[in-house]
């Protein structure tokens, strides 16, 4: 039975290594090419391989970290510089994938005071209240359909799901807001 694995990883050779330490500007392009894949490759994983200018926007940073802590890096020491690396990419991917989450619910937040501008104020308190507890899928089919009248198909293809998925979306949405409706909305 044969087992794939991986080579190991090569690391950059120690003469490089303090050039790069030095400042040399051929051994820092040496050292960022020899990691720059790995690097990026694991920013993508983590931050969404949809998002590849984000992922390289983590790498980039990544690289101007390490070559601010490159002078105490020691290849003696109990880390190899690859470890180094992608431990800094790690660290600021996440970061990166924590501030696009929170920019995505700022959007979906201006998304839904948007839809309650057009509505009357007598419903907007309960409407607004109803939508800020569906999640972020259920709000955005809901929103396209009703507010903005897209047609399951245009939803799908906006949110890059199935129109059975759109379908069983908008009507578990309509099914809350309509458990969250004050009882004079439910009789009209």
């Amino acid at each position: 039975k044969q087992v794939n694995q991986m080579a190991p990883a090569r690391e950059i050779d120690e003469v490089t290594l303090r050039r790069a330490q030095r400042g040399d500007a051929a051994a820092c392009r040496a050292l960022v090419l020899m990691y720059q894949d790995r690097v990026v490759g694991l920013c993508a994983r983590i931050i969404g391989r949809a998002d590849r200018s984000a992922a390289e926007d983590a790498a980039q940073e990544t690289f101007v970290a390490v070559f601010a802590q490159l002078q105490k890096f020691t290849p003696l020491g109990p880390a190899r510089l690859s470890t180094l690396m992608l431990t800094i990419a790690a660290r600021r991917a996440i970061d990166v994938q924590r501030q696009l989450v929170a920019t995505q619910r700022m959007h979906d937040e201006v998304q839904v005071r948007a839809a309650n501008a057009i509505l009357s104020p007598s419903v907007n308190d309960w409407i607004a209240s109803a939508l800020a507890d569906l999640t972020a899928e259920h709000r955005a089919v809901l929103l396209l359909s009703d507010v903005y009248e897209f047609d399951h198909r245009e939803i799908a293809k906006a949110l890059a799901i199935e129109i059975g998925t759109v379908k069983s979306r908008l009507s578990r949405a309509r099914a809350a807001m309509r458990a969250n409706a004050p009882q004079q909305a439910r009789l009209a």
